[in-house]
């Protein structure tokens, strides 16, 4: 990434690349039922942080981010789960999911952060 681009476009493109990574994972899953499921569904909550994080950034008032913002943390929390466990049932190699757990639990934190300094922003305007 380019130092000269913003922090928030640097996160959008984290986003994007995690959600290229769990296209990658979802795409590798077995094809067996319990694969096809947690395929998919990873795949939802796994592609939605980027594409939640792009309607924030266009949000209309302090109130729309927070909430799109909330939402991403939610669905990376999601995802968080659902690596876990695909993890826990060996339908995929732990060694490979461990930094894409890492980047999930990053992104998390980043989340938990945004959604807080909103939260005091928010509340600041109030009184």
């Amino acid at each position: 990434m380019k130092s000269s681009q913003s922090q928030s476009a640097q996160l959008e493109q984290r986003l994007i690349d995690f959600a290229v990574r769990i296209v990658r994972l979802s795409a590798n899953l077995p094809s067996s039922f319990a694969g096809a499921h947690f395929g998919k569904q990873i795949l939802r909550s796994g592609s939605a942080p980027a594409l939640l994080y792009g309607e924030a950034r266009a949000a209309e008032s302090d109130k729309d981010f927070r909430h799109k913002c909330s939402l991403a943390l939610k669905e990376l929390r999601e995802t968080h789960i659902n690596l876990k466990i695909i993890q826990q049932s060996e339908l995929y190699a732990a060694d490979r999911l461990a930094a894409l757990l890492d980047e999930n639990n990053q992104l998390i934190s980043i989340f938990v952060r945004t959604v807080r300094t909103m939260d005091d922003r928010i509340n600041q305007t109030k009184n």
